[in-house]
């Protein structure tokens, strides 16, 4: 098989897929606008704000983990440049995600802020206490409720704010040319294009013909439109996944589902951008075997990676065994390929993995399999051993954790199978 090996994880300053601002000090003014609004707003706490107050204060164990990672920020020294406003502590971490879940993202053609719970948590994260605080079952309880109420919110007409031609609205030039408007299904003299709300124009569905689906019955095409990760071939039922270079662990993976199966196989894994297609479409023609679901984390990442500037980008392979996820296993029509998985994977607030098929249902390649709601995420594919032949040059990743990967449009060709 010709592909490259699961590159080595080293520190990177880059923000993959665009969800968070290259240059720091775009954070920065952001961090401090945006703490500086809900100061001086001061407005109630949102009763899912005031039940996560009560569980860090109820709590001495959360009391501890929360006062601590805010206490432990001066306590190591992040790259230079990475930026230096830092939320001060837990309660107005609330004050500001409170503010957070009125707000819809904006555009900005130098640097988004598309996850910005993520954006308050970015020092936080990687201190002892939020390593810990961050994989407790309870906290990330708490996290997806917090989550769902934003989601009501960016599925709310009052979330089209964002959907103007201000020069930080999605229908302004830039973003229109950014987000290559005309392949996507949309009434330009409509209000608001159409579009019901944010989260209907995020998950905007391209228009019939744009993405032509990779033919040939061995040829394997892409799940996402997104740009390339990782690839790991002869990929072990149990590994140290946790370590700098994050080599996949199959048992964790797949959550014990089907993992004799996958034994010495192959794990493709890309990343997807914050002005992309946000739907997964079927990779092969066949039928949906099993459809799992893992209520995982949320700010979750790997502590080998030190402070990662692109939060927690540098931490895919590492999510991928513990985040929020949906296993969509299908068993493919074309017998070289067989029982492979699709893995669309949460980071940070992109929490809402739905799938669209069901357990026995028939998919051709290049059907719509479901979606991620709010945001672009990671997704991994996974192939039994001896499957693939060859990925196509496009999927090979490019640059150390995929830095300099280009895009790979959704239904094209990713791999052909033995």
């Amino acid at each position: 098989m010709r592909i490259m090996n699961h590159p080595a994880r080293v520190m990177q300053t880059s923000r993959l897929g665009h969800w968070l601002p290259s240059d720091p000090e775009v954070l920065n003014l952001w961090l401090r606008k945006t703490i500086d609004e809900a100061e001086k707003k001061k407005a109630p706490f949102h009763p899912v704000i005031q039940e996560f107050q009560k569980m860090i204060e109820t709590d001495p164990v959360m009391l501890m983990y929360f006062t601590q990672m805010f206490e432990e920020q001066p306590g190591f020294a992040p790259p230079k440049g990475s930026g230096d406003v830092k939320i001060k502590n837990y309660r107005q971490m609330l004050r500001v995600m409170n503010h957070v879940l009125t707000t819809a993202p904006e555009f900005n053609l130098t640097g988004m802020v598309g996850f910005p719970i993520n954006a308050i948590l970015d020092f936080p994260m990687i201190t002892p206490a939020g390593l810990a605080a961050f994989v407790v079952p309870k906290v990330n309880a708490m996290f997806k409720k917090v989550l769902k109420v934003w989601t009501e919110f960016l599925d709310s007409p009052d979330s089209r704010y964002v959907l103007n031609d201000s020069p930080t609205g999605w229908l302004s030039k830039e973003a229109l040319s950014k987000i290559n408007i005309n392949d996507f299904i949309h009434d330009p003299k409509a209000p608001f294009f159409g579009f019901k709300s944010w989260n209907d124009f995020f998950i905007r569905q391209f228009k019939p013909g744009v993405r032509p689906v990779a033919g040939a019955a061995n040829a394997i095409a892409s799940a996402c439109e997104a740009a390339p990760f990782a690839i790991s071939t002869q990929v072990k039922e149990h590994d140290t996944f946790w370590i700098k270079s994050q080599p996949y662990s199959l048992r964790h993976l797949l959550d014990g589902k089907f993992v004799e199966q996958f034994k010495g196989g192959t794990v493709y894994q890309a990343f997807l951008s914050a002005e992309n297609y946000h739907r997964w479409h079927s990779p092969v023609s066949g039928t949906i075997k099993m459809i799992h679901q893992v209520e995982g984390t949320y700010y979750a990442e790997a502590a080998a990676e030190g402070f990662d500037p692109a939060g927690p980008n540098n931490s895919q392979g590492y999510i991928a065994h513990v985040a929020t996820r949906a296993i969509i296993f299908i068993e493919a029509e074309e017998p070289a390929i067989g029982l492979m998985s699709l893995i669309p994977i949460g980071m940070a607030e992109v929490s809402s993995c739905i799938v669209t098929v069901k357990e026995g249902q028939k998919v051709k390649k290049g059907d719509q399999i479901g979606y991620f709601q709010f945001g672009g995420s990671t997704h991994c594919l996974v192939f039994r051993p001896g499957v693939i032949a060859e990925f196509a040059l496009q999927a090979i990743p490019q640059g150390e954790n995929g830095a300099n990967s280009t895009l790979v449009k959704v239904n094209s060709l990713l791999a052909i199978a033995t």
